[in-house]
């Protein structure tokens, strides 16, 4: 069974699109829904083991992926690794900045050094990534860049890092679009996603999780699918008029107001779920709202 993506056939052929993260969660599960619409893809991330499982899952359907190892918060590793995905591929038509991490902890717990390694990993290695491919390619060619950010709106108590970096990512696309226009930057801010990362976390953080869809008006958690396609979408031609924005998709939890004791109505919005090889979190089974 391929990708049940809603996108037309033949989307992205011709294309390359470079996607951090991609061996794991969101980044794969974007993957495979680009080369399912006809792009060559670029798989970046720490883990060459994790990378070259996603190549032979993208060989299978009859897609076309390379790996390229990096940590992107290095410097002159990122530009290496843009310089070696241009003499693989010839062009980078677009990027989706996904790649980064956190861990659950009170402020007054995080240690200069956990603070560092989250702000590097989301938000130094989002930029260096993003400047290196439009100053190696796309200043000249054009191109569209996605990044990644996350439900912070009204902060995000228990994980302060991730949300400075992400709120760091969102200034800095909001910025970028100003100077590197018309090249589009773009950004997605996912809430609760029924991803396999969620089964990283330690057990207390777990129990938070599986009650915090109570809190979610749209009444359950989100797909990776989905947000792979609203990626997908602000890299395609329909999306030529936006640039410099968030897309947020987190079911309406910044709108569900602490003094307001009612979440929606009890119902909940059909999921999409298009991704062929999608894995259901253990950390969300059994739940009945899910």
């Amino acid at each position: 069974m391929p990708y049940q993506s809603i996108f037309r056939p033949g989307l992205f052929a011709g294309q390359s699109i470079l996607v951090t993260g991609g061996g794991s969660g969101i980044g794969r599960c974007t993957a495979h829904e680009l080369v399912a619409l006809g792009a060559r893809v670029a798989l970046v991330g720490r883990k060459r083991e994790k990378l070259e499982s996603v190549q032979r899952e993208i060989a299978d359907v009859g897609g076309d992926a390379t790996i390229h190892v990096c940590d992107i918060r290095e410097e002159d590793v990122v530009k290496a690794t843009v310089a070696e995905v241009l003499a693989a591929h010839g062009r980078i038509d677009g990027l989706v900045n996904n790649a980064g991490g956190q861990f659950p902890a009170p402020l007054k717990d995080i240690s200069g050094k956990g603070w560092d390694a989250v702000v590097r990993n989301n938000l130094t290695g989002c930029f260096l990534m993003s400047r290196e491919v439009y100053n190696q390619w796309m200043a000249v060619h054009g191109g569209a860049i996605v990044n990644m950010l996350a439900d912070i709106w009204m902060g995000m108590p228990g994980m302060g890092h991730s949300g400075a970096s992400r709120g760091g990512i969102l200034n800095f696309t909001e910025t970028a679009a100003i100077e590197w226009a018309p090249v589009r930057i773009n950004a997605v801010a996912p809430g609760l996603i029924a991803s396999s990362g969620l089964d990283t976390y330690d057990e207390l953080f777990q129990k938070s999780i599986r009650e915090r869809y109570k809190q979610i008006p749209a009444g359950r958690y989100g797909t990776e699918s989905e947000v792979a396609a609203a990626i997908v979408f602000l890299l395609s031609p329909a999306a030529g008029f936006i640039s410099g924005v968030a897309l947020r998709m987190d079911g309406a939890v910044p709108h569900a107001k602490r003094i307001w004791p009612h979440t929606g109505n009890g119902g909940k919005t059909v999921p999409f779920d298009g991704f062929h090889l999608a894995a259901f979190p253990k950390v969300l089974q059994g739940l009945a709202d899910n």
